[in-house]
This record gives structure tokens, C-alpha cells and sequence, in this order.
């Protein structure tokens, strides 16, 4: 379980594993919980399919493992999911099809609200791939744990990582040649030390209580994530209220 330290609105900064939310998490270094794998766009009866094998396949699991919120697009289904595996034992969970949420902005944020209000504070919220961007936002919402996927597949694509946006190193030559090597490698540590970056300048700011400052900052770099940040101050005001001091 996640034993949080502080809040800075929704996010929240924890110990979790003997290191500090939030984190950046290898693949390796996560176990998943059999589950029943479904898209996002599906039938409701194909959703709740993947619900009910997903909770069976569970009852056998490891309950420190990290179990999959499946569900589809359909919110109701992901709470029952994430209720019944709670019920089970387990505190870490991995959000599915968050490549889909990702392009959704308001599906996006009304899912990550309901589910962090819905299930134990002290349980963790996972994604195991997403652009830079996103991070801030997300921590903001009340994710904890971040998968460096992203920093290998954009490497093979010959794209460089950085807290603003993506370049492609054929197209903007921005690095410096001399001491720098642009292949697969090279980008993957480029974007993994980007990544840590982002994920430090988050704790600062949360330890400052300026994490907002840095989200709206970010979030001018990008429409999806501003138009995230406006529906959560629009429609979930009382979300962010609730963990927000009075000056």
C-alpha cells in the first residue's frame, strides 16, 4: 500500500515500495495480475466479459502483484471491477486502455476521479505509457506510478522526449552531435533521464505546494491536456477543493 506524505491538491506524494511517488516504474519491475485483456471502443457485453474473467482470474493472484482495472469505456464497469478486486486484497492497480483515455480528454478525467474517489487512498494508480506532457496532469488527478515504456518506443522511432513535446532527431537537429549519439540507445537514455526530470520537477513543486503552477504551465504546451485541466476545474471543482488549502 501507499503510505502518502502530503497532498498538493489531488496529487499526492507518497512512500511506495521503498521509494517515493510519484515514480517511474521499468516493466520489469512490475508483476500483473492475470487478467482478461479488452479494447476500449467494445460492447457493453464484451466489457462485461472482460470484468468478470479479469475478478476470476484475480481470486488467484498475488495480492501484492498490480491488478488491471478493465471496464472499457464504460465507467460503471471499471468501478465494479475496481471494487470487487479490492474486495480481493488488492491495493495496486494498473488503468487499461489509457492509450484510448488519453485522446478523451473529458472520459479521462471523469475516469480518474471517479476511480481515486471510489477506491482506498492509500491504494496506487498506475499507467504504464504515456507521453511527458501528460505526467504533470496526471499527478495532479491523483496518479502515483508511471511506466518508461514510452522512452524505448520513441527511441525506435527516432524521437526525442522532452517535458514540452516530441522531436524527431531527423527533423530537428536540437542535441548537440559532438557529444551526444542519436541512435536507439542514445535516445533511450535521453529519454529516460528526460523522464526522470519531469518526474522530480513534479515532487519539487509538490513539496512546494506549486504543483498547479507547473500544470498550467504544461498544460499551455499542449490542447489535449489543456482542455483536461478545464474540464476538471469545470466539472470536478469540489475534487480539486477538497485537497486544496485556504489562503
Amino acid at each position: 500500500m501507499l503510505e502518502i506524505k502530503l497532498h498538493d491538491g489531488p496529487a499526492r506524494l507518497g512512500k511506495w515500495n521503498n521509494s517515493i511517488t510519484p515514480s517511474i516504474l521499468s516493466a520489469d519491475d512490475v508483476n500483473l495480475v492475470d487478467h482478461q485483456p479488452m479494447a476500449y471502443d467494445v460492447p457493453r457485453a464484451l466489457a462485461e466479459w472482460s470484468v468478470e474473467e479479469t475478478i476470476l482470474k484475480a481470486q488467484e493472484g498475488n495480492r501484492e502483484d498490480t491488478a488491471i482495472i478493465h471496464g472499457a469505456k464504460y465507467l460503471d464497469l471499471r468501478l465494479d471491477c475496481v471494487r470487487e478486486l479490492e474486495k480481493l486484497g488488492y491495493s495496486n492497480f494498473l488503468l487499461a486502455n489509457t492509450d484510448q483515455l488519453l485522446k478523451r480528454p473529458r472520459e479521462l478525467v471523469k475516469m480518474i476521479v471517479t476511480i481515486r474517489e471510489a477506491i482506498n487512498p492509500n491504494s496506487s494508480l498506475y499507467v504504464p505509457f504515456c507521453d511527458l506532457k501528460y505526467i504533470p496532469l496526471l499527478c495532479y488527478l491523483g496518479l502515483d506510478l508511471f511506466g518508461d515504456a514510452s522512452c524505448g518506443y520513441n527511441a525506435l522511432l527516432g524521437v526525442m522526449l522532452t517535458p514540452d513535446g516530441n522531436y524527431a532527431v531527423d527533423e530537428y537537429e536540437i542535441y548537440d552531435k559532438e557529444n551526444y549519439d542519436m541512435d536507439y540507445s542514445g535516445l533511450l537514455e535521453y529519454n529516460k533521464n528526460s523522464m526522470d526530470f519531469v518526474i522530480r520537477e513534479v515532487k519539487a513543486h509538490m513539496k512546494n505546494g506549486t504543483l498547479r503552477n507547473l500544470v498550467e504551465m504544461r498544460c499551455a504546451s499542449s490542447p489535449e491536456t489543456m482542455a483536461a485541466l478545464r474540464i476538471l476545474d469545470t466539472d470536478h471543482s469540489d475534487y480539486v477543493l477538497k485537497y486544496s488549502g485556504l489562503y
